[in-house]
């Protein structure tokens, strides 16, 4: 039985008539950029989060780049981030002309220490990035009221974590501003690119606007700041709507293939997710924990079972990252979480007959040690 790690093939072939009705009509209306379908979806995600605006962009890099360019973060400024994230969260920071400061982890969630930020605040830090990873929120309760504190702006990159909840409110509502990607394999994924920020503040809002159109405004061709190319297409945002009306739906699915492999797994030497208190983790990836990691993902493949490591190598032992001199042991809990975790295959259309191939395939890997 061949598994991947995510069948999007299975999730198109269940909304594809209403695909098709979307797409056509963007082509039959002729407006392909920045028209009626990317307006309606804009304030149909604002209303899902909570929020007063959302600002459609080109993808999730961009939509984290032009929140804090918005937020006027640049040379001299520290931003406090996670290590155990994909590589934008750290990147738009240097790409500002700004320092990405990282801090550990929490061993359990894998979201960044609250801590750990506390600790490395200083007066010249602006901003702080964190990463609701895998689905998961992190303590973003205790992160705004440090903020709060400090005087600092919250970006909240919720790129994995869209439909995600703490306390029962929404995530992307919590912090000054929050960003999603709508990447093909997010639990709400495009057929593309595109990316969003949503928010309270109407000046932020106003300027990310600005920013997506190369910093035109009030008239085109009359140029106020140097902006970006970053904006969302109409068949993309036609499409997300689609999909926008089925991912709490698809969310529980998730959670529910999760709580059969919590179920399964339990008695094996393998560590399970932590869904912390208060929280609704979505499992934008379903991520375990092996000290025979990479011979276990080994045996999966040689059974026709699809794995993942995210991340292999955290950011600060990047070697774009070398000139800000971490050395290997500097956070030791994102570097063990490097080396001993992958992904399991999650999705909503995956069968529990599937769950069981696979744990059954883990469990003959360690009676054959």
């Amino acid at each position: 039985m061949a598994l991947p790690l995510l069948d999007l093939t299975a999730q198109y072939q269940s909304i594809r008539e209403d695909l098709q009705e979307a797409v056509n009509r963007v082509l039959e209306s002729g407006q392909y950029i920045m028209g009626p379908e990317v307006k309606a979806f804009e304030q149909e995600v604002a209303d899902y989060c909570g929020v007063k605006h959302a600002v459609g962009v080109a993808n999730g890099t961009d939509a984290l780049l032009l929140a804090l360019d918005a937020k006027g973060i640049g040379a001299g400024d520290e931003v406090i981030t996670t290590p155990f994230t994909f590589f934008a969260t750290a990147e738009v920071i240097s790409q500002l002309g700004a320092t990405p400061v990282f801090v550990d982890i929490d061993p359990e969630t894998y979201n960044i220490d609250v801590e750990q930020i506390r600790q490395n605040i200083n007066q010249k830090t602006k901003a702080i990035i964190p990463v609701h990873i895998f689905g998961q929120p992190a303590n973003i309760d205790e992160i705004m009221s440090l903020a709060e504190e400090h005087n600092l702006f919250v970006l909240e990159d919720a790129a994995q974590a869209m439909g995600a909840e703490y306390q029962r409110k929404k995530i992307g509502s919590w912090g000054h501003a929050a960003t999603f990607s709508f990447f093909p394999t997010k639990n709400l994924g495009g057929y593309g690119d595109g990316g969003m920020v949503v928010t309270n503040d109407d000046e932020l809002a106003a300027k990310i606007r600005i920013l997506r159109v190369h910093g035109s405004y009030p008239k085109k061709y009359y140029h106020n700041v140097l902006g970006y190319n970053s904006r969302l297409d109409e068949i993309q945002a036609a499409m997300l709507r689609v999909k926008l009306r089925h991912l709490d739906t698809w969310n529980h699915l998730r959670r529910e293939k999760a709580e059969i492999y919590h179920e399964r797994l339990q008695r094996l030497p393998i560590q399970t997710p932590v869904e912390a208190p208060y929280r609704k983790h979505i499992y934008h990836l379903y991520i375990v924990r092996s000290n025979e990691r990479d011979e276990l993902m080994q045996y999966l493949k040689e059974h026709g079972i699809s794995t993942g490591v995210y991340y292999p190598l955290p950011l600060h032992l990047q070697e774009v990252f070398r000139d800000l001199e971490y050395q290997e042991g500097s956070l030791p809990h994102a570097e063990a979480a490097s080396k001993r975790t992958f992904a399991l295959p999650l999705f909503p259309e995956l069968t529990e007959e599937q769950i069981d191939h696979v744990v059954d395939r883990i469990t003959q890997f360690y009676e054959n040690r």
